[in-house]
């Protein structure tokens, strides 16, 4: 049976997505910097890895990259050209990486944004809207291998997003060439703009040097657009009529072993997307699906608080970036928690439609969501809205605004609004990056007892030599956001802390070293009556990182928790009530990622809740065949010893890659949980015909583990999904 969704709209909050779509002010000028000029194209450029062609050719001179670490400034016998060309619809990157000795370029994985922190490689990043803040990169290993995604600022950049582009790479006597070719339809921006925020690095792995075009700076990261240079020539790039259709078809076979009922069920839908402006552009789903998805990785919890699991749906990883609120919140608090939405108590409520604004006009930022999830018999019928709109007052400070309405269970009435400023400079004392923050929110609707209000301040210094902050963070017991994640309303949460990271003379006793960490951060949480509820001291006296990658690491961590109600650790298990101080030691080693074999140990010992914890956490990394093999496997494995009783949780992960091509990905991932007997298997089979164009294979096993016969194991549950999604484009 063929099931499309019921024809009904996101009428609830009409006015709000089109006060979003209306928002607008005068542009802002990039201030200049480094900059670098795209030719116009002139002849098609085939994406082959050699840059061959007369345009390439013909290019102006090249940008050349510069070492940013370990040794900023320093000639190196890596040199690294970089050209650019533009044609109507497409930007083309061209990157020649001379290598001294190729045979030893490193190369650890050909996954669709695999780990490459140990590979040959390299980065764009892209600044389209001018904002220095927020943007895109791309990044491909010496093998062709692709990753990508959002900049929400630096050191905030999430590889969820899956943008639709190619690169192609060949290495030769002499080194190796990435050539990339994004279109223009892939990103948001402003038609016509004179230049973007621009900036190239390259890794060379076995050195664990990297080398910036913009910035080569130790204060400097990638994702730091403040940093970036500029891209001039580009306003050449078109985006055509704006318009992305993305449809799918999919069949999906379940089978429930208890009951021995099965199933097939077919379903079709997809996403249109079109530029309602040239810089923001609205999308519209249609009963999306994310069979695709690879599933949550499972945790170990040995808290009070409720657990945080990231978004990996491409509907709403899409512009994700634009909704971040607040400096350095974390998952402290999040007003948007996109996993409320089609997710209930792990079981999926389906979507009948949604839609997204995503972009900006002059100095605004705009992003909005609305969606209408179907009526299920544990969760109705209901409509869920979120907006967020930025306001860029100078090019240091953001002001910004957040707002949700709508409870996920369908019964309640929950909303949600915030503000927020952040004032950013790398330009402190010189070259220092100094951040300051603020937010403020209130919950609105069925609340619990107690201040629906939440506040914070945040200072920071994030610097290689030295790196220092302080917040404070207050939330109400009635801050409620139905919407969004906050794991300990009722609090006030103080925090601070430093590192001091020298990086030893290679001439010296210490050569060996790379650079040291010298930390020490404390925490403070009282709750609303005013009294102690928790505090910890993080202190890290040896945590060494070697020139070769390897590193190890010792820690202290006194702590001090206040339970007012009995906290069930496990099964059978449960603390008292009372006052508890405890201390926990940590002792940590890894082995460097540039290495075929990576095996890591983390142990913490020491006391717990008026009993002792020992907690082990080991895992081995294999890549093999220049990288089309990886092997990553993963025990987690808890003792507790307490007065009220024994336990052990143990969770076991596997995961196996073999790539037949950077498009062609066989996966498998097997966990086990010890506490839920449970033992699943995910394994998916992706192949991507050409960029957004991809057919999805994927088989879901489960089995439990009997409690009568513990080696017993038995299935429960088994699906196979078929799926093949187009994109077209015009």
């Amino acid at each position: 049976m063929l099931l499309w969704p019921h024809a009904v709209g996101c009428r609830k909050h009409t006015g709000a997505l089109l006060f979003f779509v209306a928002a607008a002010s005068a542009g802002q000028p990039l201030p200049s910097s480094a900059i670098a000029k795209a030719r116009l194209a002139t002849t098609n450029i085939r994406i082959d890895g050699v840059l061959d062609e007369a345009d390439w050719r013909s290019a102006s001179e090249p940008l050349r990259l510069t070492q940013q670490s370990p040794r900023p400034g320093e000639r190196t016998p890596y040199r690294t050209e970089v050209r650019v060309l533009v044609s109507a619809d497409t930007l083309f990157v061209g990157v020649r990486c001379i290598d001294p000795d190729p045979s030893r370029i490193e190369v650890h994985t050909l996954i669709r944004d695999g780990t490459m922190e140990g590979d040959d490689s390299v980065q764009i990043v892209l600044d389209t809207f001018g904002d220095r803040r927020t943007g895109y990169f791309f990044l491909a290993n010496a093998a062709g291998a692709r990753a990508d995604g959002l900049i929400s600022g630096p050191q905030e950049s999430s590889f969820d997003w899956d943008g639709i582009w190619q690169v192609a790479t060949r290495v030769d006597r002499e080194g190796w060439t990435a050539e990339f070719a994004i279109p223009a339809a892939t990103l948001r921006f402003t038609p016509g703009a004179e230049a973007w925020g621009f900036n190239v690095s390259r890794q060379v792995g076995r050195e664990r040097m990297k080398l910036f075009w913009s910035s080569p700076t130790l204060d400097s990261s990638i994702d730091d657009l403040s940093r970036a240079g500029l891209l001039t020539g580009v306003s050449a790039l078109q985006q055509g009529l704006g318009l992305t259709v993305a449809p799918y078809v999919l069949g999906r076979f379940e089978r429930d072993r208890a009951s021995r009922a099965s199933r097939f069920l077919g379903t079709g839908g997809g996403d249109i997307g079109y530029n309602l402006t040239p810089r923001t552009t609205g999308i519209l789903t249609a009963n999306p699906d994310f069979a695709e998805t690879e599933v949550d990785t499972r945790q170990v919890n040995l808290t009070r608080f409720p657990l945080f699991f990231p978004e990996k749906r491409a509907f709403f990883l899409e512009g994700s970036n634009l909704f971040g609120f607040g400096l350095g919140l974390d998952t402290r608090f999040i007003p948007l928690y996109s996993r409320r939405v089609g997710l209930r108590d792990e079981r999926i409520v389906p979507i009948d439609i949604g839609v997204k604004v995503l972009g900006g006009a002059g100095r605004w930022g705009i992003a909005a969501l609305d969606v209408e999830t179907r009526d299920e018999r544990f969760a109705p019928r209901t409509n869920l809205f979120a907006g967020r709109a930025t306001f860029d007052a100078d090019p240091h400070l953001r002001l910004g605004v957040i707002g949700t309405a709508g409870d996920p269970d369908g019964i309640h009435d929950n909303s949600l609004g915030g503000i927020d400023a952040i004032w950013r400079t790398s330009t402190f004392q010189g070259d220092k990056n100094l951040f300051v923050g603020g937010w403020a929110a209130r919950s609105f609707g069925d609340l619990p007892a107690g201040s629906p209000w939440g506040w914070g301040l945040k200072v920071d210094y994030p610097n290689d030599l030295w790196t220092l902050y302080a917040n404070v963070n207050h939330f109400g017991a009635g801050l409620d956001p139905a919407l969004g994640f906050l794991p300990r309303p009722g609090t006030t949460q103080w925090e601070g802390g430093g590192a001091y990271r020298p990086r030893p003379s290679t001439d010296g006793s210490f050569g060996w070293v790379r650079q040291f960490f010298f930390e020490l951060e404390g925490r403070y949480v009282r709750n609303a009556r005013g009294e102690d509820e928790s505090w910890s001291v993080f202190l890290a006296p040896v945590n060494v990182r070697m020139q070769s990658g390897d590193r190890f690491e010792l820690n202290w961590y006194p702590q001090f928790e206040r339970l007012d109600v009995p906290f069930e650790i496990a099964g059978a298990v449960t603390i008292p009530p009372g006052r508890y101080r405890f201390d926990r030691f940590r002792a940590e080693a890894m082995t460097s990622e540039t290495r075929d074999w990576q095996l890591g140990s983390t142990v913490w010992f020491g006391t717990f809740f008026g009993g002792r914890l020992t907690e082990t956490d080991l895992f081995a990394n294999l890549s093999a065949a220049s990288g089309r093999v990886r092997v990553e496997l993963e025990a987690i494995d808890d003792f507790g010893y307490l007065r009220e009783g024994d336990f052990i949780q143990r969770l076991w992960l596997g995961k196996l890659y073999y790539a037949f091509s950077p498009d062609l990905l066989l996966a498998s991932f097997v966990q086990y949980e010890s506490s839920s007997r449970e033992i699943g298997l995910n394994a998916r089979l992706r192949w991507t015909i050409r960029p957004g164009n991809d057919v999805f294979v994927v088989w879901n096993r489960n089995w439990r583990q009997a409690i009568s016969q513990r080696d017993a194991i038995f299935p429960t549950s088994d699906q196979v999904v078929v799926k093949l999604r187009m994109t077209l484009r015009k």
